[in-house]
């Protein structure tokens, strides 16, 4: 079950043991919107197979990535964007949550719609464009 921030510091780590050690942070972030993303669709399936356990646990994980991408949002430098990813992870969050609670793949593919979204953007962003 999600546990907060250290959570989200947990799935970053698990990130990095995947093969992020080494990756610059535009990649760390793609690694991990592809992580929430999978783990999403591992959701979804169970779901349909009615394995509720293992639902649970990769909606907990789906979570903790959530978590650990709206805690690494930098509000310094980019003000207006970060509080609109910061809310769209918030909504996120909120649809991933309610999927586990009713059991329900209707709000994991708005969820999933909606990471890939920042996933796609991501992805089209050069690394060399986020420098200063």
């Amino acid at each position: 079950m999600y546990t907060g921030p250290q959570s989200g510091v947990s799935a970053y780590r698990d990130v990095r043991a995947g093969g992020a050690h080494g990756a610059s942070p535009h990649g760390v972030v793609l690694m991990m919107l592809d992580g929430a993303l999978m783990r999403v669709a591992a959701a979804r399936g169970q779901i349909e197979r009615g394995e509720v356990a293992a639902k649970a646990e990769s909606l907990s994980r789906a979570l903790a990535i959530v978590e650990a991408l709206r805690l690494a949002l930098d509000h310094e430098r980019g003000v207006e964007i970060a509080h609109n990813l910061e809310n769209l992870y918030d909504y996120v969050s909120l649809r991933i949550t309610q999927a586990n609670l009713r059991t329900s793949v209707q709000p994991l593919e708005e969820a999933a719609s909606l990471l890939n979204e920042v996933r796609l953007a991501w992805a089209a962003i050069a690394p060399d464009a986020a420098r200063p």
